[in-house]
């Protein structure tokens, strides 16, 4: 299994990659793409010149400058504003504005595949986190297995006198059915980076893709979702969660290395500690004789002490939440009420009644309850971590939930990126306005109530 994984494996995620960008491409490129005006509205243009011509006349120029290439070069300014921020301080810096190469060959191909860049995107994090994975293993010392083995009999330790230290019989129970148990490794080896590809993927299109065709939403402006309740800045968002789950979790295991439970029964060292640590019995059921190994987790530059936090379990989490919550459409909504028994017997019209979930919500719930839960029982039951480092991919998947915004600084070196390669990257139909467009707006409104 292992010598088909080893080609099957980067076939499936290539594959993936592959299928996932045609099924996201865009059938119309270079058509508006609506600048969201709330923001603007809420500030001062609506309030000095009015609502008048607002929608109307303001969109069709909007178009005209979209949908041709020359004026928007001519129009489009040299230079953009970005904001930084982190811990309730920000500033604003000047960078390069892009949106004078959307006419250039590269810009236009990525305007027809936008998912391009989500691969560029997934295929940065994943290897800048693989080469730090790959630098901290290559600089192992003798003392760093010591620590990562202290480090996993405290953590044992710890879940003692917590009294969760299960992970031994939940490994004794699994392992009783085989047939079960190939499936358990199977699923920690080869679910996670292709499972996760393909949760990013579904979440595209549903946030992007879908938001170009003309399904009515309520309580929505015009630009921020169609044919999708949940707009693009969710899919956004939850890409930098899992890229900042990365650097959290590389700073944790790099500081504080700590050695997985199917690692202790393999020590050799003499002593107290290594007899303690051989003691547990742990068997190694992914990387030992009739394992299911994978090409991400069995090559020789995979740090093997990175058991705290697991980033199967964290993301997996993310996953599960982000499915379980994602908004459905109104239209779908149920109608089916249930007044609650022994309430106002009297006066039946009067007692209180509870909705029932429709079929999709509950369908949402039980696929984002069932996949965390399925990681768990794999990550436990093969002994490649512990109950706490579960917890703490929890702790790490909420810490990077709501700090993730701290990536956006990280658009500054990208603007300088793209324009160092004459690249525009197309933008979601969910635009922030910005200083820019702000001017812009201010001046077309401007134009068209003098003109009137």
């Amino acid at each position: 299994m292992g010598g088909i994984g080893a080609v099957a494996e980067p076939l499936v995620v290539v594959a993936l990659l592959i299928g996932g960008t045609w099924i996201n491409r865009d059938f119309n490129p270079g058509r508006r793409r609506p600048i969201n005006l709330r923001r603007i509205s809420d500030k001062n243009v609506k309030g000095r010149l009015g609502t008048r011509d607002y929608d109307g006349v303001l969109e069709e120029d909007l178009e005209a400058r979209t949908m041709s290439p020359s004026l928007l070069v001519a129009q489009e300014p040299k230079w953009r504003t970005r904001r930084l921020g982190i811990g309730g301080r920000e500033t604003y810096v000047t960078t390069p504005n892009t949106r004078r190469f959307k006419g250039y060959v590269l810009s236009r191909l990525l305007e027809r595949f936008p998912f391009l860049v989500e691969c560029w995107y997934w295929a940065l994090i994943y290897w800048v986190y693989q080469l730090g994975r790959a630098a901290t293993a290559v600089w192992i010392v003798e003392g760093t297995v010591h620590v990562a083995r202290k480090h996993a009999l405290e953590v044992i330790a710890a879940e003692e006198r917590l009294h969760i230290f299960w992970e031994l019989s939940i490994q004794k129970f699994f392992m009783q059915n085989q047939f079960i148990m190939i499936w358990i490794k199977r699923t920690y080896s080869f679910i996670h980076i292709p499972g996760s590809i393909a949760f990013l993927i579904f979440l595209f299109y549903y946030t992007n893709t879908r938001n170009r065709l003309d399904e009515a939403q309520l309580d929505k402006d015009f630009g921020e979702t169609k044919g999708s309740p949940a707009g693009p800045r969710l899919y956004e968002s939850r890409r930098r969660t899992m890229a900042f789950c990365n650097l959290l979790a590389f700073i944790i295991f790099t500081a504080w290395p700590c050695m997985p439970p199917r690692l202790l029964s393999a020590d050799t060292s003499q002593g107290e500690t290594g007899k303690l640590a051989r003691r547990y019995g742990f068997v190694d059921t992914v990387h030992g004789p009739g394992g299911e190994g994978s090409i991400w987790t069995d090559n020789r530059f995979t740090k093997k002490f990175v058991a705290m936090p697991s980033l199967h379990f964290g993301y997996s989490l993310l996953i599960g939440l982000t499915v379980a919550t994602i908004p459905l459409n109104r239209a779908h909504a149920s109608t089916t009420s249930m007044v609650l028994p022994l309430m106002n017997r009297s006066h039946p019209s009067l007692a209180p009644k509870i909705t029932i979930p429709s079929w999709r919500r509950l369908l949402c719930v039980a696929v984002g309850f069932f996949y965390p839960a399925l990681i768990l029982v794999a990550i436990l039951a093969t002994a490649n971590h512990f109950i706490l480092d579960a917890v703490a991919g929890s702790i790490v998947c909420a810490a990077a939930w709501y700090g993730n915004d701290v990536l956006l600084n990280l658009l500054v070196v990208e603007d300088w990126f793209l324009w160092v390669v004459r690249i525009h990257k197309p933008e979601s139909y969910a635009v922030e306005a910005e200083e820019g467009d702000e001017r812009f707006v201010m001046k077309v409104v401007c134009k068209m109530r003098m003109s009137g």
